[in-house]
């Protein structure tokens, strides 16, 4: 997975999949969701992220425990 900020434009984008997009789907106003070939989420765009998104330059990360 890939999370990219661009500032320039103004676009977060997370990546899911390193998959050729064949279809794109702008779910809500400003939201664009990336499909492969099978209908797989390949990436999600947020446009004008920095209205949208608290700190888009600011990424964390985090892995849920598994139940042991």
């Amino acid at each position: 997975m890939k999370v990219i900020y661009d500032r320039e434009t103004d676009t977060l984008t997370i990546i899911f999949a390193e998959a050729p997009v064949v279809e794109s789907d702008e779910d809500k106003p400003g939201v664009i969701l990336d499909y492969d070939n099978k209908g797989n989420l390949v990436s999600l765009e947020i446009m004008d992220a920095s209205r949208r998104v608290t700190v888009p330059s600011k990424i964390e990360y985090q892995v849920s425990p598994t139940a042991g």
